[in-house]
């Protein structure tokens, strides 16, 4: 990732200002002026780093001059104890910067180490394991990211990007058939290029959306084990297959070895425990 992007920089920007607002008075108040220090960043569990490259941006958005020394890099297994970083420099600015910093490293290593977890534990099955859209507003392109730091693959980015027919599209639109050839339509209409899943909710649906040529995948909603194998063998590597609904930490290694495609778990995002981390004084 662009760690120094338009985008990114923008997010930092916004976030230092939510933050800081009309100065650090508390800073300001109560260390002089000009005053140097250090500090380091302290891992407080163990887990998978990520937000290191973000941290840096962060430094240098509030002072180009801190210097900072790694010692581990985005994607690797940290141990309590271990250190990040080193910092050195303004004081005052390395106050600014701890709190944001401290905010993104945690939930972004929190999210690695969760994906971290699930991909190690459908290892040999070939499943590949997906975000959802189910992510912080305004932090989806670093949630995604650090879902890729952890071994995972990102699903679509937004509305924008593919054709997912879920159920209520479904209800609204009068059916499988009527959806999927609406959208067909629509794609041809304002020449886009975009893939079509559909969404089902029971074999005789798996059949319906099997049957139609303009499909590339078809996700398997809130299925249990057994009738996930049962529609996996139905749709017999002709399209991909997509697991989605009811799946935890605990069972989803049952789910994977019914030889489906994808794993979606909107869990690596939306209700991760952050990575217990500090940035203290040396």
């Amino acid at each position: 990732m662009n760690f120094s992007s338009p985008e990114i920089n923008d997010f930092i920007k916004r976030s230092l200002q939510e933050d800081i607002g009309s100065g650090d008075h508390t800073s300001l108040a109560s260390i002089t002026k000009g005053k140097q220090g250090k500090a380091r960043l302290i891992f407080k569990e163990n887990g998978i780093v990520a937000g290191l490259d973000l941290a840096l941006q962060i430094m240098k958005t509030v002072d180009e001059n801190l210097q900072v020394e790694f010692f581990k890099k985005d994607g690797d297994f940290v141990n309590y104890g271990d250190i990040g970083f080193y910092v050195d420099g303004s004081v005052h600015s390395i106050l600014a910067s701890e709190r944001l910093l401290l905010n993104c490293m945690q939930r972004l290593s929190g999210i690695a180490t969760q994906t971290h977890k699930i991909v190690e534990r459908v290892a040999g099955t070939g499943v590949k394991i997906l975000d959802t859209r189910k992510t912080t507003p305004g932090l989806r392109l670093l949630e995604k990211w650090a879902v890729k730091i952890g071994g995972g693959y990102n699903h679509r980015f937004g509305l924008y990007d593919m054709i997912l027919l879920k159920d209520n599209h479904v209800d609204y639109a009068g059916g499988i058939n009527v959806a999927v050839n609406n959208s067909v339509n629509y794609l041809k209409t304002n020449n886009l290029q975009l893939d079509i899943e559909v969404e089902t909710r029971n074999l005789d649906e798996v059949k319906e959306a099997l049957a139609l040529p303009n499909v590339k995948r078809i996700m398997f909603d809130n299925f249990s084990p057994n009738t996930m194998k049962q529609a996996v063998l139905l749709v017999n590597k002709q399209k991909d297959t997509e697991a989605s609904g009811g799946i935890t930490l605990e069972n989803i290694r049952e789910y994977a070895e019914t030889g489906v495609d994808y794993i979606s778990v909107g869990a690596l995002t939306h209700s991760v425990k952050s990575l217990d981390m500090s940035l203290k004084e040396f």
